[in-house]
């Protein structure tokens, strides 16, 4: 079976900093800044893009549809 390393991206202008992903994400590869984007809001963003297996749990969880999820076969 081939591995897969993930990638994830995130609109930052959608999030709306529920903290849903970050919680969800088993390698602990997001974090919400201290940074607001123009709504008002600290968003989430990559802290650990090698950590990243692909899962997708952060996308499932995201009620804003703000984060993409790609797998990479390695």
């Amino acid at each position: 079976m081939a591995k897969v390393k993930g990638s994830v991206t995130v609109n930052t202008e959608r999030c709306k900093g529920c903290d849903l992903c970050v919680v969800a994400c088993p390698s602990e590869v997001l974090e919400l800044t201290n940074e607001v984007n123009s709504k008002g809001y600290n968003f989430a963003r990559v802290k650990n893009p090698d950590e990243c297996t692909g899962c997708a749990n952060c996308g499932y969880v995201c009620p804003d549809g703000c984060i993409t999820v790609y797998q990479i076969k390695i």
